[in-house]
């Protein structure tokens, strides 16, 4: 796989059980007529990712089933169970060997953050140093993007439901910002009540 010559992959974490939902895998959920894993996916195409890595663990063979990801690299996480850490391991460990410059980071239960907020965090990327993230009101937040200088650090340091918090807190100054809450509202699905944002 080395198609993605010096491109931006969409990495989206789509492996969570939705505890805090009765069990309900997030990426099975619908709004707007498809699952939400479908709706996460086709925004970063439409964003300008070169490529979308999709990280399934819970009702991982359904989501397969179900969900219509042609195009997508499909990542097994069999740890997803202990949290957002290892999927972002198991994403970054898929792009090795595919020459992508950077990884573009997407939460499948942000339905609010859409293509126009992805592109401008794309727009930010210059080199395989970067390090961009998506701002709300000067609040640092999803998508985030990483050059591929910082894969290995980033998976070294990701545990638990932490993701790369602790690597960002780390290189603070090196984070660009990009402003998106014009465009963009990053509210998660988390409970019950958050259904109430999926259509």
């Amino acid at each position: 796989m080395t198609d993605n010559q010096g491109g931006i992959t969409g990495l989206l974490l789509a492996a969570g059980g939705g505890r805090r939902l009765g069990g309900r895998p997030k990426a099975l959920l619908e709004h707007r007529g498809r699952l939400l894993v479908e709706h996460a996916a086709a925004v970063l195409r439409t964003a300008g990712c070169d490529r979308v890595h999709v990280v399934l663990g819970a009702s991982a063979e359904e989501v397969r089933r179900r969900a219509d990801l042609g195009g997508c690299v499909l990542v097994d996480n069999p740890d997803w169970s202990e949290g957002m850490g290892s999927s972002l391991r198991a994403g970054l460990d898929s792009l090795s060997g595919t020459g992508a410059a950077a990884a573009l980071v997407s939460l499948v239960d942000q339905p609010g953050i859409g293509p126009e907020a992805v592109a401008r965090v794309l727009a930010a990327h210059t080199d395989e140093r970067s390090l961009v993230c998506a701002a709300y009101d000067g609040t640092r937040g999803h998508p985030v993007l990483f050059g591929s200088a910082h894969w290995a650090g980033i998976s070294s340091s990701a545990t638990g439901d932490r993701g790369a918090r602790a690597y960002l807190k780390a290189h603070e100054r090196e984070i660009r910002l990009v402003e998106c809450a014009d465009v963009a509202e990053p509210y998660d699905i988390d409970t019950a009540e958050d259904l109430t944002h999926l259509e």
